[in-house]
């Protein structure tokens, strides 16, 4: 019998889970272990609105203090799990405490890939993942005249565009041909690009850095493989995030691009669950295992491990979306391309207003929309329900998404 659940991580899946446990009924006893001292926070906003200061740190957070006094939650801010004692059932913290438990999820997330290369451990040179990690490149940014991104991703364009806002000179280097390489088709990657560059936002793609260099220990020059360099009072690095599995992967978890669970969020532990981004569970919808940086996950699994938790089988098999914010640019992503044979795009570029439909062997496996509203909800049903859309009318924006079966 469940009694104790602890749940190890306080972001999106850990708050979801919570909420999940005790709306449906969980009378026992439920500790949270943060690493953060601050109570569980979103994330999204930190690349945008947090990093201007358009928004505050009150408003970046989940819920409350009496939100968790209210549901009788024990939480341990400021506290990092060291060790997890299977045998036990013993959680090892890094203030000399234990926590027992009967049910452990881990919600633990993902952490920032380091620059492997000279001077990435000068002054200036930031990686972001949290609110110190963002105050920290606020009070950089705050004399500084140039920023130098590296990497092109979501967290590299949404740094740019909010730079840019704030009157920033933005270079964006980029490894690969073009931006938003891992995600999206080259049609949309182009558009970005345009825009940015609209922006005054000075992108190069192809741009391999071999080094950092500086005076004084801060950072003032980066330096690329073909000779090149960019002037630098501040550098953002931005090329991606692993799982953060060490502590499942000591306590002997199976682990391969994160924590593997099934379907129904269980480790190969059956005393242990996980959620979110740390984790890499089997996609039924798309036939394979796949590990998702993005907050609807998280919401969606800290839901289902929750559930499953209580006894209630439930598995996890949500289409997933992602969001991202640049400019007066919403773009919405609904389920994953990789492996895609056909793109068609539906509208112009040039309007600020198109997405780009996805297919493999005819079916519809993800849509890209750009401002496009009314094709993001459409999209979110018909690639769930493995729709085959009509070619012909899927390129005329005039038709309704929905209407190009």
């Amino acid at each position: 019998m469940v009694n104790h659940i602890l749940i190890v991580g306080a972001g999106q899946a850990a708050i979801q889970a919570i909420d999940t446990l005790r709306r449906k009924g969980f009378a026992g006893q439920l500790t949270l272990v943060g690493e953060e001292p601050c109570l569980p926070y979103q994330r999204p906003p930190l690349s945008k609105k947090f990093l201007s200061g358009a928004m505050d740190r009150e408003k970046l957070l989940f819920r409350p203090q009496n939100f968790y006094a209210e549901r009788s939650v024990q939480t341990c801010l400021g506290r990092r799990v060291l060790e997890i004692d299977r045998r036990q059932q013993r959680a090892h913290l890094d203030d000399g405490t234990s926590i027992g438990y009967d049910a452990l999820l881990l919600a633990t997330g993902s952490v920032p890939r380091h620059l492997p290369v000279p001077g990435a451990n000068l002054d200036g040179v930031h990686l972001l993942r949290n609110i110190a990690d963002v105050e920290r490149i606020r009070a950089d940014l705050a004399s500084a005249r140039s920023l130098v991104i590296i990497g092109a991703g979501y967290i590299g364009l949404e740094v740019a565009s909010t730079a840019r806002e704030m009157g920033l000179s933005v270079t964006l280097l980029e490894q690969t041909p073009r931006v938003l390489s891992r995600v999206t088709a080259p049609e949309i990657s182009a558009f970005y690009e345009s825009e940015h560059t609209k922006h005054g936002v000075r992108v190069i793609c192809g741009a391999e850095v071999r080094a950092l260099e500086g005076a004084h220990g801060h950072v003032r020059t980066v330096v690329c493989a073909d000779g090149s360099s960019y002037d630098a009072d501040t550098v953002l690095v931005g090329i991606g995030v692993g799982p953060r599995d060490e502590l499942a992967q000591a306590a002997g978890l199976e682990c391969l691009n994160g924590i593997v669970v099934d379907q129904h969020c269980r480790t190969s532990d059956p005393s242990i669950y996980a959620a979110g981004d740390c984790t890499s569970h089997p996609s039924i919808h798309y036939g394979r295992h796949v590990r998702l940086e993005c907050v609807d996950n998280a919401f969606e699994q800290g839901s289902a491990a929750a559930l499953n938790l209580l006894g209630t089988p439930t598995p996890h098999d949500k289409v997933p979306w992602f969001w991202s914010d640049q400019y007066d640019l919403k773009m919405i992503i609904v389920g994953l391309s990789q492996g895609y044979d056909e793109a068609i795009t539906r509208g112009s570029p040039a309007s600020r207003r198109f997405s780009v439909c996805y297919l493999r062997a005819g079916e519809l496996i993800a849509v890209d929309t750009v401002n496009s509203p009314k094709d993001q909800m459409a999209a979110r049903k018909l690639v769930a329900a493995r729709a085959r859309p009509d070619r012909a009318k899927l390129s005329e924006p005039d038709i309704p998404l929905k209407d190009c079966l």
